[in-house]
């Protein structure tokens, strides 16, 4: 398994499904604009609202996956990777991901309360590409 090809396939995706759990124990998904920063396949950082229905759900279970995918012509590839999500609202968190045009998001900018970052640490993942799949751990 070529990780380094993974984390490539990632970079050039436009847009992630991030998933959490209700407080019912259903899983719940959410489409979401690819991370502003990625660590190898180990972490991911999303911007996202902290008075949104997936920050209350990460913070009351972390449990989490993250997928991203593309749609060829004659080819389907997909990455599903599964860890935990953890809500951040310290200011370097918040600084190290802020991009000057979140303020039409964000109209306090970085320390607008309403501002976070969600930080996924992976544990393990499936990729499927070719009609096989391969599960691999993270370390």
């Amino acid at each position: 398994m070529d990780l380094k090809k993974i984390e490539k396939f990632i970079d050039r995706q436009k847009v992630g499904f991030v998933c959490s759990i209700d407080n019912e124990n259903y899983p719940n998904v959410k489409a979401m604009l690819n991370p502003r920063k990625r660590m190898e396949l180990k972490e991911f950082y999303f911007s996202t609202n902290t008075s949104s229905m997936r920050v209350g759900q990460y913070r009351n279970n972390p449990n989490a996956s993250i997928y991203f995918y593309n749609k060829g012509l004659i080819r389907y590839i997909g990455v599903m990777l599964k860890g935990k999500m953890e809500v951040l609202t310290d200011e370097k968190s918040k600084e190290m991901i802020w991009k000057s045009g979140d303020t039409r998001f964000y109209k306090l900018g970085v320390t607008d309360p309403d501002y976070c970052v969600l930080k996924f640490t992976a544990t393990s993942g499936r990729y499927y590409c070719n009609l096989k799949t391969e599960n691999f751990d993270i370390e």
